[in-house]
């Protein structure tokens, strides 16, 4: 039986919105709150594996140049992009999101287990000469056809979900919790199944992240209600071309200037993050290091959600700055840290400013979304916020570790490994940031939504 769809909290704002105090917050209620988090949790424990593991594994199976990784990273966020801009147009026409992220979640299950039966056995040294092309041509393509159905599930229909569900006086508290979830995922990870990476049991690793992701996608059949979003008039097509023109940048120019800083934000977070682990492990050689991060997960969540709660209170243009500030201090702290106390320290400051910008723009861009094309949206923000992102940050991170030259050494063979480098690039990048801020602070002035 097809739950009855419950009325949308309300319109998005106008830039006349914001001459007035935020909006008050309105009660999501207890089941929309557990959708919420169980779909917005195990959706962010698959892209940890997606984002970082994979990465590791790939490290330590196939190979070591980390040109690969950033080629890899790049096939995936086009597939991901495609599949955003597809299925949240598709979602926009039919009114409807539930269908879509129930059985994306499914298959997105299905295609992270079977991770585990690409590369090398268990225990079995890195390949390589000619038959080591066919294992990086098999995992790039397994990685774009999972974050095919991966995006069209989570970053597509279950965001533009959370923007039906919400209104300009919650969404800083929603999107302060939902920015935890990355940090929550990877604190799961590390302490619960990064001791089968080190033995080497990547089987059983990537199938139980696929399994539980799958049986998400069954409950959230149960969880989610489709909300009464106006269906677009527009076919699919039209729709995923919509936000495309030139036409459509001039009359919502806020709204892309937003994606513009949130494209930044990403940029620099893409710098570091594909190589974080690796950095932990071959540079610093810290053994404890998922500890170190567990600790660094569990105080940056709890800054987030508070950020959150002041934003809605201060309002989200005046909680940018400092959150981006915050972010930059971390990156350059972590250049300089090198025992453990330092590094946990360094990254905590780190991580929370790059939660909260994130949650930021997320929550921004939200006020700023078209009740009809939410999903259509979700596309133009994989654009610019992912994909751009994931293509430029780790090929930017890849030419500092190539041109540091920093290495280790391992049973005699002198491998190349990410270096301190990494951190004052992605730092670098986010000096864009005030450019884009003060374009559209000018436009809302102007009235210009």
């Amino acid at each position: 039986m097809i739950d009855a769809p419950e009325p949308v909290s309300s319109p998005p704002v106008t830039a006349a919105a914001y001459a007035t105090p935020p909006a008050p917050a309105r009660a999501l209620g207890g089941r929309t709150w557990l959708a919420m988090v169980a779909v917005g949790l195990v959706g962010q424990l698959a892209w940890v594996i997606e984002n970082m593991y994979l990465n590791v594994f790939v490290y330590d199976t196939i190979s070591t140049d980390p040109a690969v990784i950033a080629v890899m990273v790049a096939a995936s966020a086009i597939a991901a992009t495609a599949a955003t801009l597809l299925i949240g147009a598709w979602s926009d026409r039919a009114g409807r999101r539930r269908a879509f992220i129930s059985l994306g979640y499914i298959a997105w299950g299905a295609c992270t287990a079977a991770f585990g039966f690409v590369g090398v056995p268990a225990g079995a040294e890195p390949i390589a000469g000619a038959a080591v092309m066919g294992a990086i041509v098999a995992i790039v393509v397994l990685d774009c056809v999972m974050s095919f159905f991966g995006s069209g599930a989570n970053d597509a229909s279950f965001n533009a979900w959370v923007t039906d569900s919400t209104n300009p006086g919650n969404r800083g508290r929603v999107d302060g919790v939902l920015s935890i979830f990355p940090l929550i995922a990877m604190l799961l990870v590390f302490g619960l199944l990064d001791g089968l990476t080190r033995a080497g049991d990547w089987k059983l690793f990537f199938g139980i992240v696929g399994g539980v992701t799958a049986l998400t996608g069954v409950a959230s059949w149960f969880l989610i209600r489709d909300r009464a979003i106006p269906a677009s008039r527009d076919s699919v097509f039209a729709g995923v071309l919509n936000g495309l023109r030139p036409r459509t940048i001039r009359e919502r120019p806020v709204l892309y200037l937003t994606l513009g800083i949130w494209a930044v934000v990403s940029t620099s977070v893409q710098v570091f993050l594909p190589y974080v682990i690796i950095y932990l492990q071959r540079y610093l050689r810290i053994e404890s290091y998922a500890l170190a991060l567990g600790i660094v997960l569990i105080l940056a969540s709890v800054l987030s959600v508070i950020g959150g709660r002041v934003m809605d209170r201060i309002g989200k243009a005046r909680f940018l700055a400092p959150a981006v500030v915050v972010f930059a201090a971390g990156l350059i702290a972590m250049t300089f840290a090198r025992q453990m106390p330092v590094v946990i320290a360094s990254a905590t400051v780190m991580m929370a400013g790059m939660m909260a910008s994130l949650a930021t723009v997320s929550a921004m861009t939200r006020d700023y979304t078209p009740a009809d094309r939410a999903g259509a949206v979700q596309g133009i923000r994989m654009i610019l916020g992912v994909m751009v992102p994931m293509i430029v940050g780790p090929f930017l991170g890849a030419a500092v570790i190539a041109g540091a030259a920093n290495t280790y050494t391992t049973l005699g063979v002198t491998q190349p490994v990410p270096g301190p480098e990494i951190f004052p690039t992605a730092a670098a990048v986010l000096i864009l940031v005030p450019l884009f801020a003060w374009a559209r602070a000018r436009a809302i002035k102007r009235g210009l939504a």
